[in-house]
């Protein structure tokens, strides 16, 4: 197969200003452009008031410096033919949707993330009541109230809470609660992301595993792939595994977003346009 050239986008990575990640955008950009990308969306975690998580976050004060630290990337790379893109990955989280309707405002972002991170203190403080099960079910009805609120083009790493329970997670326990969220989020349009950074975490598979994917797939929800890269040699890492993962769960197309629109190509295409 003749490769069509560079055509598709790494939409999920981080900058050191959320305080666990390394490297600087135009790092990112380098791994990037090396692997047979288009382009990064850099979707730094955002900042939330009241020093909400502030532990894993930029600063409410940093917003700024964060724009203009992924606006200095995308100049360093205008004479190439290789793009960094400004995005957010934002935390959805009862009470905050006015100042995250208000943050997306502010800059002109080219996709927006949203994010249920279940081991946050504030989350675990506010929804963890020793029940394990209700725990998992009352963070996937949270997934679709994400989608739900109208803030977001896309899910991120969408059955993140089985990392939560790496030795006793069941999908089939807790299916009937995940077709009903995705029931809902197909209603709303928003896409979804597959986070091939899973495999590194305590439950080492991508995020989400193939039964939701399947899920995912029967209900045409539009799929996102994200690195979720915390230093720059992960941009890229795994997206052929991931786009042959598509594949087998039912998928033809994968997504990227441009200017809050969501773009869709061929997912063989795009496996052929991939460098190792």
């Amino acid at each position: 197969m003749t490769s069509p050239g560079q055509i598709f986008y790494d939409s999920h990575m981080h900058t050191p200003l959320c305080k666990h990640a390394l490297g600087e955008p135009e790092e990112y950009a380098e791994v990037g452009k090396a692997r047979g990308l288009k382009g990064i969306i850099m979707t730094c975690h955002s900042p939330m008031p009241h020093a909400f998580s502030h532990a894993v976050r930029m600063a409410p004060s940093q917003f700024d410096d964060y724009v203009s630290l992924v606006q200095r990337a995308t100049k360093a790379f205008s004479d190439t033919d290789f793009e960094v893109k400004l995005g957010m990955e934002s935390d959805w989280f009862p009470g905050m949707e006015d100042w995250l309707k208000d943050l997306h405002q502010r800059a002109e972002f080219h996709y927006i993330l949203g994010s249920v991170h279940y081991h946050i203190p504030e989350y675990r403080e506010d929804f963890w009541k020793g029940d394990a099960m209700e725990f998992q079910r009352g963070y996937f009805r949270h997934l679709a109230e994400t989608a739900e609120s109208g803030l977001f083009d896309s899910i991120s790493h969408p059955d993140l809470v089985k990392n939560a329970f790496p030795d006793t997670w069941n999908h089939a326990a807790v299916e009937e609660t995940v077709i009903e969220t995705l029931d809902r989020i197909q209603e709303t349009g928003v896409a979804m992301e597959l986070n091939t950074s899973g495999i590194h975490k305590a439950l080492p598979e991508m995020n989400p595993g193939v039964e939701m994917l399947k899920l995912m797939a029967e209900r045409k929800i539009p799929v996102v792939l994200g690195s979720d890269s915390h230093q720059p040699k992960r941009v890229g890492a795994q997206f052929d595994m991931a786009l042959d993962i598509l594949l087998n769960a039912g998928y033809e197309e994968v997504s990227f977003f441009h200017e809050r629109r969501r773009q869709s190509l061929p997912i063989r295409d795009v496996l052929a346009s991939l460098q190792d």
